[in-house]
C-alpha cells in the first residue's frame, strides 16, 4: 500500500495527494520532501505555467544553482514579462529535484504564460481589472512594466490596491496566514507561521499531518471568505483540475500535487469538466517564451516588482539547510561576519548569545528562538547594542547576496547568449553583491568593458552605473559601481529587437533614438554615448540629426545645454582614438551661436529664469574652456569671444544681478579682469542707489553657486569689507526680503570658512586692516614675532618629532631649526 492510499491528504479510494504549501517556505520544504518519500507518487504536479515543461530537466544540471526563476516574456513585446521564482527552500523546488531524482514525471499545471501575460496587457490598459494575485502568502505589486508574479498574493503589511476591483463577497482582498494568526492570538503572521511550522519537525509516519492541518484550515477560510477577493483564482484553479484529472487518468492514482494551499480546497473540490472548461473559454492569449534566468535573496525579500515578499530569505536558506541546532549555527555564522569586519567577537559571545536567544524565546511563550529572538541577542551580546553592525547583520546574512546559477543550454535569446559570450571573454562575472570597477582605458581589457557597460546602458540595460573614481580623475580613468539584477534579463529580452548582438543593437538603438529625439540636448548627450560606446555606424547618423537641429534651433538655453555634452565627446573621442571632426565643427559653431544669442536672452528675466541661466553660463564657460584645447580645421579664438560677451553681461543693466555678479567673477577667475576692478565693480553694485534685493542677487551670483567663492573673501578682506558694509547698511525693512538669499549663498560654504568669515567680520574693518598698518605687510598678522606664544607649541612638536630633553635656551626659531637639522642629519 503507497502512501498515496494511506488518508492524509489523499483521498480515500487513491485520490490525489494534495500537498498544501506556502511558497518559499522552509518547513513546507522539508515537509513535501518528506511527504514525497512516503507517498511515492508516479508523477508530480506542480503549480506553475505548463509552457516550462521542458526546462524542468535542466534543474537536474550540477551548474543550475537556486536562487532562479523561471520566466516568461511575449514574443512580440519581451517587456511583457512574468517570473516565478524559486529557492533552495521552496517547495516546488524540492519536488522538482525529488521527481528528477526518482526519474519521475513532473509537470506545471497552472495557467499557462500565454494567458497570464494577456492579462498583464488587459490589466496595463484596464488599472480596475487586474490578473489574479494568487497564493498567500508573499506579495508582488503590479509593476508598469511587466505582468505581476502569477502565484503570489498580498501580503498583511502592504496596503491594498486601491485600483483592485473587490470580490463581490468580501471588501478587501484578505491574507489567509494573517487570518488564522490573528485567530491563534497572534498579531504577526510570520511569527505564527515560524512558530506552528518552521519549529516543527517532520517525524516518521507524520509525513502527512501538515498539510491535512492546512487544507482543515484553508477549507473554513474559503466557506468564509470565499475566494477572498482573488476572483481570477477561479480560472486557475479550474485549469489545475483539469490537469489533475489528466493525470489520474494517465497514471491512475498515484499522483502528488504541489500547490499554494489556498488552492487545496477548490482542487478537492468536486465539480463538473464542462464547468471546468466553460470557465476556461474565451481567455485572451499571447505568443509566450520562457526560459530559466538567475534569481537573488535580495529580490526574494522585496515586497514589489517582481520580488517574492519574503522579509529574510537568507534566514529561511539557513533554517532549510543546517541538519541541526539552527540557532548555534546561526550565531557562528554572524561572528564569523563580525569578524571579518574587525569586530572582536569570541566563542563566549556565541555561547552567551544562542543562551540568551533561547531564553527570550522561553520568555515569549515560543517553542524555539526565531529570527526576532536571535536578531534581539545578537544586538545585545555582540553588537553591543548597537544597529549599525546589526544592519550589516542583516543585508548580508539575513537578506543575503546570492546569485544564482543557469545552465549555458538554457533557452536564450541571440543577444543573451552574445551578451553571455562577451562577459566571459572580458572577465565580467554578474554578481549580486555591489562592486566598484575601475578602468584604464589605455588598456585594451578594460577599453573593451568600458565599451560594454556603455553599450548596454544605451540598451536600458543598467547593469553599471558610472562612479566617481577614487584613483586619477584623468579622461583615461573610468569607475563604474556594478550590480546583476534578475530583471536585467528582461531588459536583455527585450532589447533582442534591436539586434543579435550588443554591437548591432546598441547601433540599431542609437539610430533610432537619435531620428526620435525631441530636444537638442538629447541628441547631443546621444552623441557622447555613441563615443563611449564606440558606435562608428551610429555617429553618422546621429551627426546628420545634430547638425540639421542644431540649424533650426534658436533658443540660447536648449543650444546651451547641447554644448557641455559635445565638448565632453571631443574629450572622450580623443582619448579613445575616435575621429571627432565632425563633432568638433558642430561644438564650434554652437558655441558662437550662444555668444551671439545670449546677451539678449539675459535680459528682463525673473528670478528663477536667472538662475537657471546662471546655471547655462557656468555650463558654457566649462565648454568654452575645454573646446579650446580640441584644434579644429580653422583656428578659432573662441575663448576671447566669450570673454567678450563676458563683459557685456557684466556692465549691463538689463541683465539680472547674479548673471552680472556670476560674469565679473568668472573673468576675475580667467585673469581677464584686474581685482582692483572687480572690487571696483562691486563697489557700484553695493552702492546705496542700488535696491537690496539686486545687490543681494549680484553678491550671489560673484561668490555664491559652489564656486569657492567663500575662499575668494578670506582672502580678499577688500571685498570682504564692501559686503560687510554693505550688509550693516541695508535697510530694516529690505533686510528680511534678502535674507533668504543671503542664506541660501553663505550656506553652501564649507564650516571651515564660514567660521574663518565670522572671524574676520568679528574683528571688524579695524582688526582686518590694524596689522597691516602696523607694519607687516600682510593682512591678520604682525610685524613681529610673538615668541612666548610661539614656545607654547614646542612641546608638542618635540614629541611629534620623537625628540627628549626640554627646550633649549635662544628663542623659538634657534630651537625649531637645531631640532629639524637633527632629524635631518
Amino acid at each position: 500500500m503507497t502512501g498515496l492510499d494511506r488518508g492524509g491528504s489523499g483521498a480515500a479510494g487513491g485520490g490525489p495527494l494534495l500537498l498544501g504549501v506556502r511558497h518559499h517556505g522552509p518547513g513546507s520544504a522539508r515537509a513535501v520532501g518528506a511527504a514525497l518519500d512516503a507517498a511515492r507518487p508516479r508523477v508530480v504536479l506542480i503549480e506553475g505555467p505548463p509552457e516550462a515543461d521542458a526546462l524542468i530537466p535542466l534543474a537536474a544540471g550540477e551548474d543550475m544553482r537556486p536562487p532562479v526563476a523561471l520566466l516568461a516574456h511575449a514574443v512580440d513585446e519581451p517587456g511583457r514579462s512574468a517570473f516565478w521564482p524559486l529557492a533552495e527552500f521552496s517547495p516546488e523546488w524540492v519536488a522538482i529535484r525529488w521527481a528528477l531524482r526518482h526519474e519521475v514525471p513532473a509537470r506545471f499545471v497552472d495557467l499557462p504564460a500565454t494567458h497570464t501575460l494577456a492579462w498583464g496587457a488587459q490589466a496595463a490598459a484596464d488599472p480596475g481589472d487586474r490578473p489574479p494575485a494568487g497564493d498567500p502568502p508573499s506579495a508582488v505589486a503590479p509593476d508598469p512594466h511587466v505582468a505581476p508574479d502569477p502565484h503570489v498574493a498580498p501580503d498583511p503589511h502592504v496596503a491594498p490596491d486601491p485600483d483592485a476591483a473587490p470580490a463581490a463577497d468580501v471588501d478587501v482582498r484578505i491574507d489567509p496566514l494573517a487570518v488564522l494568526a490573528d485567530a491563534a492570538g497572534y498579531d504577526d503572521p510570520e511569527r505564527w507561521w515560524e512558530d506552528v511550522v518552521e519549529h516543527r519537525g517532520v517525524g516518521a509516519g507524520d509525513a502527512f499531518a501538515p498539510f491535512v492541518a492546512l487544507e482543515e484550515a484553508m477549507g473554513a477560510l474559503r466557506e468564509a471568505y470565499g475566494t477572498g477577493g482573488h476572483e481570477r483564482d477561479l480560472v486557475r484553479e479550474a485549469y489545475m483540475r483539469l490537469q489533475v484529472r489528466a493525470a489520474q487518468r494517465e497514471f491512475g492514482g498515484e499522483v502528488a500535487v504541489v500547490c499554494g494551499a489556498w488552492h487545496v480546497p477548490a482542487l478537492r473540490r468536486k465539480t463538473a469538466v464542462a464547468a471546468d472548461r466553460a470557465l476556461l473559454k474565451g481567455l485572451p492569449k499571447i505568443k509566450a517564451d520562457m526560459t530559466w534566468v538567475p534569481w537573488t535573496h535580495r529580490r526574494l525579500s522585496r515586497m514589489s516588482g517582481y520580488g517574492a515578499g519574503i522579509e529574510s530569505p537568507g534566514w529561511y536558506g539557513h533554517l532549510f539547510a543546517a541538519p541541526d541546532r539552527p540557532v548555534e549555527r546561526w550565531m557562528t555564522r554572524v561572528a564569523g561576519l563580525l569578524r571579518e569586519e574587525d569586530r572582536i567577537v569570541s566563542s563566549a559571545h556565541v555561547i552567551e548569545a544562542v543562551r540568551l536567544a533561547g531564553t527570550l524565546a522561553a520568555m515569549r511563550g515560543r517553542p524555539l528562538p526565531g529570527l526576532g529572538e536571535t536578531t534581539d541577542a545578537v544586538r545585545a551580546v555582540m553588537c553591543e547594542g548597537s544597529d549599525v553592525p546589526l544592519a550589516l547583520v542583516h543585508d548580508r546574512l539575513v537578506v543575503g547576496d546570492v546569485l544564482g546559477e543557469v545552465p549555458q543550454d538554457a533557452p536564450a535569446v541571440p543577444l543573451q547568449r552574445d551578451l553571455d559570450r562577451t562577459q566571459r571573454r572580458l572577465r565580467l562575472k554578474p554578481e549580486a553583491l555591489e562592486r566598484e570597477l575601475e578602468l584604464d582605458l589605455r588598456k585594451e581589457t578594460d577599453a573593451a568593458r568600458s565599451r560594454l557597460l556603455h553599450r548596454l546602458r544605451l540598451l536600458g540595460i543598467a547593469w553599471g552605473e558610472p562612479a566617481v573614481s577614487r584613483g586619477s580623475t584623468g579622461t583615461f580613468r573610468e569607475a563604474w559601481r556594478l550590480r546583476w539584477e534578475p530583471e536585467l534579463s528582461v531588459r536583455v529580452a527585450e532589447a533582442g529587437v534591436w539586434g543579435t548582438t550588443v554591437l548591432a543593437a546598441a547601433t540599431a538603438k542609437a539610430e533610432a533614438d537619435a531620428l526620435g529625439a525631441q530636444a537638442l540636448a538629447d541628441v547631443t548627450g546621444l552623441a557622447e554615448r555613441c563615443l563611449l560606446a564606440e558606435l562608428p555606424q551610429a555617429l553618422p547618423v546621429v551627426m546628420r540629426v545634430l547638425a540639421a537641429r542644431a540649424a533650426l534651433d534658436t533658443d540660447v538655453g536648449h543650444l546651451a545645454q547641447a554644448l557641455p555634452a559635445l565638448v565632453r565627446s571631443l574629450r572622450y573621442g580623443d582619448v579613445r582614438g575616435t575621429a571627432t571632426g565632425a563633432l568638433a565643427e558642430v561644438a564650434a559653431g554652437l558655441a558662437e551661436r550662444i555668444f551671439v544669442g545670449l546677451p539678449p536672452a539675459c535680459a528682463a528675466l525673473d528670478a528663477d529664469a536667472a538662475e537657471e541661466m546662471r546655471r547655462h553660463v557656468d555650463a558654457v564657460h566649462g565648454a568654452v574652456g575645454l573646446l579650446g584645447d580640441v584644434p579644429g580645421p580653422e583656428p578659432r579664438d573662441l575663448r576671447g569671444r566669450w570673454q567678450t560677451v563676458l563683459r557685456v553681461l557684466s556692465v549691463r543693466d538689463t541683465v539680472p544681478g547674479v548673471l552680472r555678479g556670476r560674469a565679473v567673477r568668472l573673468l576675475l577667475d580667467d585673469g581677464e579682469l584686474a581685482q582692483d576692478e572687480a572690487a571696483r565693480l562691486m563697489g557700484l553694485v553695493l552702492s546705496p542707489g542700488t535696491p537690496p534685493g539686486d545687490a543681494a542677487a549680484w553678491i550671489e551670483g560673484f561668490v555664491g553657486g559652489g564656486s569657492g567663492g567663500g575662499m575668494l573673501l578670506v582672502h580678499d578682506e577688500r571685498l570682504l569689507g564692501l559686503v560687510d558694509a554693505w550688509l550693516t547698511g541695508v535697510p530694516a525693512e529690505a533686510f528680511t526680503d534678502v535674507l533668504p538669499l543671503l542664506r541660501r549663498t553663505f550656506s553652501a560654504y564649507e564650516p571651515g570658512v564660514r567660521r574663518t568669515l565670522g572671524e574676520l567680520v568679528r574683528r571688524g574693518p579695524a582688526g582686518r586692516h590694524g596689522a597691516t598698518a602696523a607694519g607687516s605687510g600682510i593682512p591678520g598678522f604682525a610685524a613681529d614675532l610673538d615668541s612666548a606664544r610661539a614656545d607654547a607649541v614646542l612641546p608638542v612638536l618635540r614629541l611629534l618629532l620623537g625628540l627628549d630633553g626640554p627646550a633649549r635656551p635662544g628663542g623659538v626659531e634657534e630651537d625649531i631649526d637645531n631640532d629639524l637639522a637633527g632629524v635631518a642629519g
